[in-house]
């Protein structure tokens, strides 16, 4: 069947004008608003944009709420919704969830990390300052190129499925759209740093939320097409009599027993190890969340998530396999070919089936959101790896906080123009969103112990981490090859992004460079107190920042000082020898309580959704009967309401009195010069 199959054109439902539209118009309508948003900040707010610890890691004062709605926001990459999609539509109801699984568990582990950062070292703006005062200048060149790595390989991600998705439906030329897309971000990013990007997460995840309950609610009870959840198990039952998977028990979509699921879910949880840690991103949050709640945020961040690629997943992949046949079907009569799938058209394929082109416009609006989400958190991380581990690292060691904000914006348009470049090259030489997935953990993965143990291992050594990380990518790379050769018979493009190559190659490098990493560590232990690491400076001291008069003038009718000052008599306290570690010492035990609970709750979620849940279905061969499946696809729900409800609701509740302080302040300007 396969030789004599023929595949069609994706037919676009929307017009170029819409694509243009959205990717300019809704661009810089959000440019637009944070603009707004940063000029409020600048005027009425204590925290300026103007100061490099603000516009790098937003004065190390965002609350849980908002870090946890930043990562999901920012970890909602357009893979996430496109390759869940897919992944439900190739292997059934198991790619999502493996998909979730694997990306979430490395968040909510990323939170012990997180609380080591806090512990170890405060002061620093990237993990790479870190590498550089533990282990010199080899290891942060070597760590560098790794995060570099992560870097394009993440944008390119953003940029290929993002694209790919615009020009399936509206016929928008994709190389316009790879530099068009990065533009509008740059704009907010350069003007309001990182806050900016924390504040449009949220904008963006309501956004997020509000298009999957739509799906949600059209796919299971509105659509003429499927209707009911009692409909789609048909249409998926009829499915797998005309098109079985290979591998999945009976060859149902409607099974956990599914050999290429597993095999995908392995390789998630590689890749989303290999995106978490290596990532500057994420470390950019843990850096300017507060100390006490750091994993708090990363473990809701982690679990609200999860609801993302399950809920988005199982209802527009399955719904795409189900409806294959529908006549409004964008490539009916025949199935979507192997480069549309993998390019992530089957959400798309899905969307049009249920709503036509309300349904096109709904996927090209979530798209765009996750692309300009993610893509503004790498802008803001790459410019930080730029301006404070290349230019003041290498070239500047003296420069100011002003020049390095100067630097950033720099950077950051630099960036801008090439990511666009990037994702040219890659589609040039036909490297697609699932290619690069896959590829991730490959890539990536043999710095993955590495950089965890450089902030939580006092043993670890100079030796132990360059011979880990090059170990581990040597023998996963050798690992890649023999595996791509010896399963698919030939060592080409398409077959080192197959399944199985990617998990080879992934495994072999994490746990070969966790094994040299830890053994010749142990060879010579060092006994490395982090005393370095937690000399790390703020580079600049709050008090250069311009103070905001109206704070003052409040505070001193108050009777209490103002943040500069209180930042000031705790620098001094600290620096009193007759007082010596009282407050210190406190802060070390609660940050120490922090990451134990990290540690126990992250166990606990990862055996969850790793074991308890899929692994006894997978081993008793089950498939899905029609009153499971509708407990299934009812806890998925569920799942996405709690998680757009927290993400969206705590953010605010936590940030109420800051709001209100602003909108009054704001009040009070205008009124007086009104009267005047």
């Amino acid at each position: 069947m396969s030789s004599a199959q023929t595949y069609s054109e994706f037919k676009p439902l929307l017009s170029q004008s819409v694509g243009y539209g959205v990717v300019i118009g809704v661009g810089f309508f959000f440019a637009f608003i944070m603009l707004i948003l940063t000029m409020l900040q600048r005027k009425f707010f204590k925290f300026s944009p103007a100061s490099s610890e603000e516009f790098t890691s937003a004065s190390r004062s965002i609350k849980p709420g908002l870090v946890c709605c930043g990562i999901v926001s920012a970890w909602t990459w357009s893979a996430t919704l496109l390759q869940s999609s897919t992944a439900a539509y190739t292997f059934g109801v198991s790619g999502p969830w493996w998909y979730g699984a694997g990306g979430a568990i490395q968040v909510g582990m990323f939170g012990m990390v997180a609380s080591k950062v806090k512990m170890n070292a405060n002061g620093a703006h990237t993990f790479l300052e870190i590498v550089k005062t533990r282990f010199g200048t080899a290891g942060h060149i070597l760590f560098t190129v790794y995060a570099f790595l992560c870097v394009l390989i993440t944008c390119g991600s953003l940029l290929l499925g993002g694209s790919a998705t615009v020009n399936a439906l509206t016929g928008m030329n994709v190389y316009a759209a790879y530099f068009l897309l990065p533009i509008g971000i740059a704009v907010y990013v350069i003007f309001g740093g990182l806050r900016a990007t924390f504040i449009c997460d949220w904008s963006h995840t309501i956004i997020l939320f509000i298009i999957i309950y739509i799906f949600i609610f059209r796919a299971y009870g509105t659509s003429p097409a499927v209707g009911s959840v009692s409909e789609l198990y048909d249409l998926l039952q009829q499915a797998a009599i005309d098109i079985p998977v290979v591998g999945n028990q009976d060859g149902s979509y409607l099974t956990m027993k599914s050999n290429q699921g597993l095999v995908f879910g392995a390789a998630a949880i590689l890749s989303g190890f290999a995106g978490v840690f290596c990532d500057q991103g994420y470390w950019q949050r843990a850096i300017a969340s507060q100390p006490e709640s750091t994993s708090k945020a990363y473990m809701l961040g982690g679990l609200s998530w999860f609801a993302v690629p399950w809920a988005f997943g199982s209802c527009l992949g399955l719904c795409a396999r189900a409806l294959l046949h529908n006549p409004n079907f964008p490539t009916y009569p025949s199935l979507l070919s192997p480069t549309q799938t993998s390019a992530g058209l089957a959400a798309p394929a899905a969307a049009a089936v249920l709503m036509g082109k309300g349904g096109a416009v709904a996927i090209l609006l979530v798209v765009f959101m996750a692309v300009t989400s993610a893509a503004s958190a790498e802008l803001i991380g790459v410019s930080s790896l730029f301006s404070y581990d290349i230019y003041r690292t290498y070239f500047r060691p003296k420069a100011t906080g002003e020049e390095i904000v100067r630097v950033s914006h720099y950077f950051i348009c630099f960036w801008a123009v090439w990511m666009g470049c990037w994702a040219s090259i890659l589609n040039a030489g036909n490297i697609n969103l699932g290619w690069l997935y896959y590829v991730q953990g490959v890539v990536l993965s043999p710095a993955v112990i590495p950089i965890a143990l450089a902030v939580s291992w006092s043993k670890l050594t100079r030796a132990g981490v360059v011979c880990g990380a090059i170990g581990g990518a040597c023998l996963g790379m050798l690992a890649w090859m023999i595996g791509c050769w010896k399963i698919y018979g030939q060592i080409n493009i398409p077959n080192l992004a197959e399944p199985y190559s990617a998990v080879c190659s992934g495994l072999a490098g994490l746990l070969f460079s966790g094994i040299l990493t830890v053994s010749v560590s142990l060879m010579s232990p060092a006994d490395y107190d982090f005393s370095g690491t937690r000399a790390i400076a703020m580079l600049d001291d709050y008090a250069d920042d311009e103070p905001v008069d109206e704070e003052l003038e409040d505070s001193s009718k108050k009777g209490g000082a103002s943040p500069d000052l209180e930042k000031q008599s705790k620098k001094d306290s600290l620096s009193d020898p007759d007082s010596p570690s009282n407050d210190e010492e406190q802060r070390m035990a609660s940050l120490k309580h922090v990451f134990k609970k990290a540690l126990i709750h992250s166990g606990i979620f990862a055996a969850i959704v790793i074991i308890i849940v899929p692994l006894p279905m997978f081993f008793s061969h089950y498939v899905f009967s029609r009153t499971f499946y509708t407990f299934w696809t009812a806890c998925s729900i569920i799942w996405a309401f709690a998680s757009g409800t927290f993400c969206i609701v705590l953010p605010l509740w936590e940030s109420r009195k800051e709001m209100a302080m602003i909108l009054k302040a704001a009040y009070r300007a205008s009124t007086e010069a009104r009267s005047v």
